[in-house]
């Protein structure tokens, strides 16, 4: 019996798979395709899940395949200059494709002891008071505590439990694929530059293997949306909105995807939770999607360990929902507002002409800019510091730098007065007595997310605190 099943072997899966790994839970990840997948889904990962990585030791893997790019034009595709001021120490959108992550990110899962079985398609599940039982295509059976579906917009796990996926359908479609072109690159580049003055849906630019990335808008939603397009769809469609096919040939592969917007009604039924798009499906604009179901991963995955290892304090498994299903509905919000900013009707272009005005404002630049990235998300833990439920930006310290230390997945008490203690607790949060010139308060408690718990220097404090977190004490040992 295993202690997690996750279903889906996308970024979200793997990313819950290591987390659970760090806090020793015996998982499997279930992932029904044969083969790892060549389509190009997303394209970059924001500042927040730069973040992530660094604080698991994943980032110098991620950078030495991506390309760092400036934090411009993610709002509705609105060029302004980089904010001053972001809060956080990687201020910059790193430019990466899905397959690439979804390997890294597999490996890591690997390493850690989390096992991935491929050409595994869940087709039934039932689940009692003890677990749940999972039953695949060829009629084989695992029982496991906890099964979480990170299996996509069309999560086979969702619909298992009958969990609702209210929102709206899609109301235009994108056709979008790899493929060579006939024509020279200075061609290309002098369409493409004419053609998104009006139409951002549009674009086709070089990659490092030859071929092109070729986006361009259908001219109708489709009714099997499981259908890839053909090559002669996407070309009459480059002719009708550019003027040109640029005698594209060849393609790797073809796809398209739509602008539905939805949000599932709860993450959880009983044993069984929801994470990333089998949660919340919404249009790419901003580039957010993948990045989401990254960060719902990171805030799942260490209090389903806490659950399954029997200290988590009440309502920490709850919290999941409660803290990710409002940004999840805050991102369906503002990839909805963005789709309006890029029609080409005039009310429309109106109203992104008056945004791009008001983005010339520094303070909204910004503010739009930590939405996008993520790094503007609070947690609601009630009231205190301003710094209570952010996530804390990466800094110096005397011996090293903060997420260094948050390797582990475990809890973090960073004490610069020296004064403090974790007793009771150490077997879940690590205690440092470390200074530095950009922390301004005497201490910090950090969940393992990254989070900030609490705030402040008095032990009696502190130690309700790291209840509210942590679970009850350990008992004292003679």
């Amino acid at each position: 019996m295993f202690d997690v099943i996750v279903v889906g072997g996308g970024p979200t899966g793997l990313m819950l798979a290591s987390e659970l790994r760090l806090q020793d839970v015996n998982v499997v990840v279930l992932e029904k395709d044969a083969e790892p997948t060549e389509v190009v889904r997303a394209l970059g990962l924001h500042a927040r899940s730069i973040e992530v990585l660094d604080q698991r030791g994943l980032l110098e893997r991620f950078l030495a395949l991506g390309t760092q790019y400036p934090l411009s034009g993610f709002f509705a595709g609105i060029r302004k200059p980089q904010p001053d001021g972001l809060d956080t120490a990687h201020p910059y959108v790193l430019g990466i494709p899905q397959p690439d992550t979804d390997r890294l990110l597999a490996e890591h899962a690997t390493e850690l002891g989390a096992e991935i079985r491929r050409d595994c398609e869940v087709v039934g599940l039932d689940q009692d008071q003890e677990g749940v039982t999972v039953e695949l295509a060829d009629r084989t059976r695992l029982r496991s505590r906890y099964v979480v579906g990170c299996d996509g917009g069309r999560s086979t796990v969702r619909k298992l439990v009958g969990i609702g996926f209210p929102g709206e359908p899609s109301r235009v479609d994108t056709l979008i694929g790899e493929m060579e072109v006939a024509v020279p690159a200075e061609t290309v580049a002098a369409v493409v530059a004419e053609v998104r003055q009006t139409q951002l849906r549009f674009g086709v630019g070089p990659l490092a293997n030859g071929l092109h990335r070729v986006v361009v808008p259908a001219d109708a939603v489709a009714e099997d949306r499981t259908a890839p397009p053909t090559l002669g769809e996407l070309k009459r469609q480059l002719r009708a909105v550019a003027g040109t096919d640029f005698g594209v040939h060849s393609p790797r592969w073809l796809s398209r995807f739509g602008d539905a917007t939805r949000l599932a009604e709860r993450y959880r039924s009983g044993r069984v939770l929801l994470a990333g798009d089998a949660a919340h499906i919404h249009p790419p604009v901003g580039g957010q999607g993948l990045n989401l179901g990254l960060q719902d991963s990171f805030n799942l995955g260490w209090k389903l360990a806490a659950e399954v290892h029997g200290w988590a304090p009440q309502g920490l498994l709850e919290s999941y929902e409660s803290e990710r299903r409002p940004v999840a509905a805050d991102v369906l919000d503002n990839t909805r507002a963005q789709m309006q900013l890029i029609s080409v009707e005039p009310g429309a272009q109106a109203v992104r002409r008056l945004l791009s005005e008001l983005m010339d404002f520094e303070n909204v630049s910004r503010y739009l800019t930590e939405k996008v990235t993520a790094i503007g998300v609070r947690y609601d833990l009630g009231d205190g510091h301003d710094m209570l439920g952010r996530h804390i930006r990466d800094m110096p310290l005397k011996d090293g730098r903060l997420y260094e230390l948050m390797r582990h997945g475990r809890g973090l008490l960073l004490d610069q007065t020296g004064r403090l203690s974790v007793a009771g607790w150490t077997d879940r949060v690590d205690h440092v007595v470390d200074v530095s010139d950009d922390l301004e308060v005497p201490a910090v408690l950090l969940r393992p997310d990254g989070h900030v718990a609490w705030v402040g220097a008095g032990q009696q404090d502190l130690d309700g605190h790291l209840s509210k977190s942590f679970g009850a004490a350990a008992p004292a040992t003679t």
